[in-house]
């Protein structure tokens, strides 16, 4: 047993009081004097060659400060990858999706800005419209980006093995297809950018974001300014799940109109506008043929995965990967062959999502639980007998140094009460298991890095200063745990200065999963380094070597005399007093493969670390409704260790409701040539508080060697095995495998319907 005073107990999170009193500022809430209000005009069409653009009649509007089209722009493209540079933020050429951004105004007040907008004429000459991304692929479909043959972004091909020679050595051999439309994030905080440049040329921007300098970058390059002049700031932020991850082009359109006006302009999107004009998660229609022994192993897996990205790159390589790569985290595999599109439409811009792919990790599952039918093993054992398991490599050729899966399946079955209930439930009523992972990070370069450091204020607090980014899941709570526990301090006594690029190191973003494992680890570092120098100053007074003194609750102890102690508050004014401040610096780098890429070499070690997730679901379907309620649910993940179970619980509850609840059962977009008909929360069902099941959370602690005290991402997986559970408990209950997803009440009662058809 450990023994911490800080770290692995449960507290409540540093913001939670802020958050709850209505303390914390979020964009939205920024006032500045002679702040301007920003709006965008958007697209009316969903694929037009833009002809003309006239803002001389908004110009002229009394009011109006500044108007902005791409003609004021450098003509810069965005791509999170150099090769998928393909979107400007307000457009020279042509609109590619409905409520595309074409022009924008900045104007001394709403009504204004509205009117303005009102008065921008822009001549269209509309362009036939691909919707679908099968049609898109098609030769003669409309070309929505002229060097992109077939409207094929990325196609990202992985072969290891002989799949066709497994093939023909499996048992059993089985094809199905699996479809999902598209989702939405609904963050709490809708979109929001307020941006202002100071006399010297510096821009100062807060927006919502998974990594400040992941924002500045791109900034510099647009508008054409050294980066260090680009400041973006710290800012409460209201939830990201993949949504935050790259730059806005409200981003972009605000800076820009506070660059044309040197007065701060404000931007707050509607929720429609956070819906069409933010990211959505990929539409997939994706085909799974998987070939088994008689004991259910898989010998050979062939997947083929057509995604919706809309119609810009976005993250696409690394989106179009991710679902594959966390199949082959989870589970075993001899042979396998993997190949993955994403294809341009005239829809919406789609990026990264907490869930990844419901077609895709439901549909692995959701064909595991078919060939253990057949074969008559249970779904427990059939997953049992093709986990991940510790000192594994993944058909990627990534080695695994901690792996607790079969474990968080078998303490996931027994507290569900698995074995009294597969198989035995009365009619309607099923149970479902899922499992998944996620890699804790993956190469990024020079920016894969984290950096940190402490000082020592005069009172005995200390301040950490780091690029760590926290959007709602807890990570500025995980820093001030991890300081205070090597500095010998109270949470109290931490003081943070977080995610602001002029004043804090590179780090890589919360959207890889590496907060934890990386930020913490720079920070857990970086306190070491200030209590070196702490024990070396103390080690004096003590009259003892610095190798027998320890650091805890506010003194320093020399080992197996506790008597002798001294306040650290009293040491660091002994330093300052010989001209020696305490301070400390660390960084850490993940040791991954460099020359692995997403498309063109998509082997190596991707990350250091894998958590790993099992949920298993129980559920009531009503057969004359086709309406789902589910019972229990049981998660469990391998965290590597619990830093704050408090926070793990609540992550774990979110990710049923993100996976599970709420993407199993009712989220989902529908659509009118290129137009989202259901853009709110009114039409867009998210499951509230009141909708939730009773969860029981597990924590499996798998004490990853690299990780800091072992631990590693949290929360991930129970997300994707949440929504994999779900369909399996329907599938149950219904006595019908579900293809389709979400699992809606039209569905079931297709589906039962079918069934009774097929009896008849």
């Amino acid at each position: 047993m450990n023994d911490y005073s800080v770290i692995g107990k449960r507290m409540p999170r540093v913001d939670s009081r802020a958050k709850v009193t209505g303390e914390a500022k979020y964009t939205a809430d920024l006032k500045f004097p002679r702040m301007l209000v920003g709006k965008v005009l958007r697209s009316p069409l969903p694929h037009a060659r833009i002809l003309h653009i006239d803002t001389t009649r908004a110009r002229r509007l009394p009011g109006v400060k500044a108007v902005v089209t791409g003609e004021d722009t450098t003509g810069e493209k965005w791509g999170v990858f150099r090769y998928t540079r393909d979107q400007q933020f307000l457009p020279t050429d042509k609109v590619r999706y409905l409520g595309e951004e074409v022009a924008a105004v900045a104007a001394v007040d709403e009504d204004t800005a509205l009117e303005a907008l009102e008065l921008i004429k822009v001549d269209y000459e509309e362009l036939p419209a691909v919707f679908d991304p099968l049609e898109a692929m098609a030769p003669d479909a409309p070309r929505i980006h002229e060097d992109f043959p077939q409207n094929i972004n990325i196609h990202v091909a992985i072969h290891v093995g002989d799949v066709e020679e497994g093939f023909a050595k499996s048992y059993y051999v089985r094809e199905d297809t699996f479809r999902a439309p598209e989702e939405s994030y609904f963050q709490g905080e809708p979109y929001a950018v307020v941006a202002r440049f100071d006399l010297e040329g510096n821009l100062e921007i807060w927006m919502p974001n998974a990594g400040p300098h992941m924002k500045a970058k791109p900034l510099s390059n647009a508008l054409k300014i050294p980066l260090h002049k680009v400041h973006v700031r710290k800012i409460t932020i209201g939830g990201a799940f993949g949504g935050r991850s790259e730059i806005s082009p409200a981003d972009f359109i605000c800076a820009l109109l506070a660059q044309k006006t040197r007065r701060p302009v404000k931007i707050v999107y509607s929720r429609e506008e956070n819906t069409i004009a933010t990211r959505q998660g990929h539409a997939m229609i994706t085909t799974i043929k998987t070939g088994v022994d008689r004991q259910g192993r898989v010998i050979a897996r062939d997947v083929t995965c057509f995604m919706d990205g809309g119609a810009y790159s976005s993250t696409g390589p690394i989106a179009t990967s991710v679902p594959f790569l966390c199949m082959e985290q989870a589970y075993r595999m001899e042979n396998v062959r993997y190949n993955g599109y994403r294809i341009y439409t005239n829809k919406p811009v789609r990026g990264m999502i907490r869930v990844h792919g419901r077609a895709f990790a439901c549909g692995v599952d959701t064909q595991l639980d078919m060939i253990a039918e057949q074969l008559g093993i249970d779904p427990v054992e059939i997953r049992l007998r093709n986990a991940r398991e510790a000192g594994d490599y993944t058909n990627t050729r990534s080695y695994v140094t901690s792996c607790a899966m079969k474990e968080t399946i078998r303490r996931a079955a027994e507290r569900a009460g698995w074995k009294e209930k597969w198989g035995k439930l009365p009619p309607y009523r099923g149970i479902g298991i899922g499992c998944n992972s996620v890699q804790t990070g993956f190469p990024m370069g020079i920016r894969g890095g984290s950096q940190a450091f402490i000082k020592f204020n005069e009172d005995g607090g200390a301040t950490v200063i780091s690029g760590v980014v926290d959007n709602g899941q807890g990570n500025d709570n995980m820093l001030v745990q991890i300081a205070a526990e090597e500095l010998g301090l109270r949470p109290e006594d931490i003081q943070l200065v977080t995610a602001d690029t002029e004043v804090t190191p590179l780090d890589p973003g919360a959207y890889s999963q590496v907060s934890t494992f990386i930020g913490g680890q720079a920070v857990k570092l970086a306190a070491q380094d200030a209590r070196r120098k702490l024990l070396e100053i103390a080690s004096e007074a003590l009259e003892a070597h610095v190798d027998d003194l320890v650091a805890r609750d506010r003194m320093i102890f020399v080992k197996g005399s506790p008597q002798k102690a001294i306040p650290i508050k009293k040491v660091v004014r002994m330093g300052l007093a010989r001209g020696k401040s305490v301070s400390g610096e660390g960084a850490y780098w993940p040791k991954v493969d460099p020359k692995r890429e997403w498309v063109t070499n998509p082997f190596g070690q991707m990350c250091e670390a894998f958590s790993f997730g099992t949920t298993i679901a129980e559920v009531e379907v009503d057969p004359e409704t086709g309406k789902v309620k589910v019972l229990q649910v049981v998660a469990a993940q391998d965290v590597g260790f619990a830093l704050n179970p408090l926070v793990l619980e609540g992550q774990f509850q979110g990710a049923v409701a993100m996976g599970g609840q709420g993407g199993m059962l009712t989220e989902y977009h529908f659509w009118d040539q290129g137009r989202v008909m259901n853009p709110t929360q009114l039409e867009y069902k998210l499951p509230l508080a009141p909708d939730m099941p009773p969860i029981e959370t597990i924590i499996v602690e798998s004490h990853d060697p690299n990780g800091p005290y072992g631990a590693k991402e949290a929360g991930m997986s129970i997300a994707m095995s949440a929504a994999q559970a779900y369909s399996a408990a329907v599938s149950n209950a219904i006595g019908v495998y579900m293809k389709e997803f979400p699992i809606t009440p039209d569905k079931i009662l297709q589906a039962l319907r079918s069934k009774r058809e097929d009896k008849e």
